[in-house]
């Protein structure tokens, strides 16, 4: 029976949930907030809500605790082609002008579902690709999934769905897209499948565009029914790095109920029949700051003691990854430059070509990575990775700038050369634990799951002994505690089944 919970312990559930999960559930939701907490005290072997939410709310928990406590009060249905008004202006306006401007040049198109839940969004998305590129194999394409909730991944990850999530969808979605299994299960077709990939992400408390989480340079963002249970400035905080996370005229798709000019100022509006959404402006004509991005610069020995591997451990490298390796032993890699700065992002909105702004940046001493992750951030992939490589040429012996170039190139789906560029990493710092994640996810992407949980392990093992607190090497102010949660929830994913 719901309102037997007191004001005051239902005031200070919900102070708890926003310090540590960013929701929001103001006095108006306090009866949804008891229906949830009654659904999570089940989950969590209580009895009742207050004896569940007294323990919760004293306890030093786990953030595994909390993102299953989080998984309880946010509502996961949705189903396919949900909101058809959205699809209708994704296939008949947003991807054909997005698909001619890039016929010519890569053919690389980048969509992130943020909040995916189980799975409907990103899978439609897939479809309406499909629908409207003839030979979706002849590109580029990355479809992003990500979600707070590892166990609605796993679900997601498998592609199997029951009758009500086509509720409202068009029959023809169903008919073409699906075969139907003994148990009267739908299964999504195995190329709509393998074009999405899902992974761990906290929209509340990670960091992008990261390489971490592959979030650079996308091109169209659906973050729906999300924003709408942040407390409004963790909302703000959200869209500001989504709007970095955006190309220069990338789409940004929210629910009708989200749409307010107060935390989209970076954005135009543009109305479609039935559907209104979000355009980032072009460079140059707004601020450009990334603000949310905290580094500090690649050192060796960065971390130490807490980076070293005992004598007599094992040591992680995956030699059965790399044969016939082409490097050749040579001195030490020499200490990188700090990776980032805000005036890279300005620069590039200076300057009217790539060899302006390169003469700019060294005529100021700035370092040329912040050159490099300006254009990677706006999209310009190409230009970032002619700039990396004439980088490399002058300094052959810096894996920071192999991580890098790795970086761009699995942004470009150029998986083979991304992954000879992480083995030049590795080669160079046998300890660079995101050379190692990222490798986990790249092969794990190819369907090598043995493999990259052998990376996944040895990251664990690089920093096993860090502090929870240690900042990791161009991790964008990522500590060694956050990263062991990333790496724990990805490998709970299911992916590695």
């Amino acid at each position: 029976m719901m309102g037997s919970l007191s004001h005051s312990l239902l005031s200070q559930f919900s102070e708890f949930i926003a310090l540590r999960t960013a929701l929001h559930f103001p006095r108006e939701r306090w009866d949804d907030l008891e229906r949830q907490a009654v659904s999570a005290a089940r989950e969590f072997g209580y009895a009742d809500a207050e004896s569940f939410i007294r323990w919760l709310t004293s306890s030093a928990v786990t953030r595994e605790q909390i993102e299953i406590l989080a998984s309880h009060l946010t509502i996961s249905e949705t189903y396919f082609w949900r909101e058809s008004q959205i699809f209708d202006a994704l296939t008949e306006h947003i991807l054909p002008d997005l698909v001619r401007s890039r016929e010519g040049s890569g053919k690389l198109i980048r969509i992130w579902s943020a909040g995916c839940s189980s799975g409907e969004e990103p899978y439609s998305i897939a479809i309406a690709l499909q629908r409207v590129i003839p030979a979706p194999e002849d590109w580029n394409i990355t479809i992003l999934a990500t979600d707070i909730n590892p166990r609605i991944l796993r679900k997601a990850n498998a592609g199997l769905y029951g009758e009500w999530s086509f509720r409202n969808s068009p029959p023809w979605l169903k008919e073409r897209y699906f075969q139907r299994k003994k148990d009267g299960k739908l299964e999504i077709l195995p190329e709509i499948r393998k074009m999405v990939t899902f992974a761990y992400l906290n929209l509340a408390e990670d960091i992008y565009p990261s390489p971490i989480n592959n979030t650079g340079a996308m091109d169209i963002i659906f973050c729906r029914n999300v924003l709408m249970y942040f407390a409004p400035g963790h909302a703000l905080r959200a869209v500001q790095g989504m709007a970095c996370t955006l190309t220069d005229g990338g789409w940004l798709i929210v629910s009708a109920s989200e749409l307010s000019q107060n935390i989209f100022p970076q954005f135009s509006t543009i109305n479609f029949p039935g559907a209104i959404v979000y355009r980032k402006e072009t460079l140059g004509s707004r601020p450009a700051a990334r603000t949310h991005f905290v580094d500090i610069p690649y050192q060796k020995e960065i971390i130490q003691p807490q980076l070293e591997i005992a004598a007599d451990a094992k040591q992680p490298v995956l030699p059965h990854l790399f044969p016939d390796s082409d490097m050749t032993e040579e001195n030490e890699p020499a200490a990188v430059r700090q990776i980032y700065d805000e005036e890279g992002l300005n620069f590039l909105s200076e300057k009217d070509d790539e060899q302006e702004t390169e003469t700019a940046v060294e005529e100021k001493g700035l370092p040329v990575t912040v050159m490099i992750r300006a254009f990677a951030d706006s999209g310009n992939l190409s230009e970032a990775l002619v700039l990396c490589d004439k980088a490399i040429s002058r300094d052959k012996l810096d894996p920071g700038l192999y991580y890098l170039r790795a970086v761009i190139l699995q942004e470009q789906n150029n998986y083979g050369e991304a992954l000879i560029s992480l083995k030049r990493t590795l080669y160079l710092d046998p300890n660079h634990a995101l050379a190692y994640f990222t490798l986990g996810n790249l092969v794990l992407r190819q369907g090598d799951a043995k493999a990259a949980k052998r990376c996944f392990d040895n990251v664990l093992e690089l920093i096993g002994t860090c502090r929870q607190e240690d900042v990791l090497p161009e991790s964008e102010g990522l500590t060694a505690g956050r990263f062991k949660e990333i790496i724990q929830a990805t490998m709970n994913i299911g992916a590695l089944s």
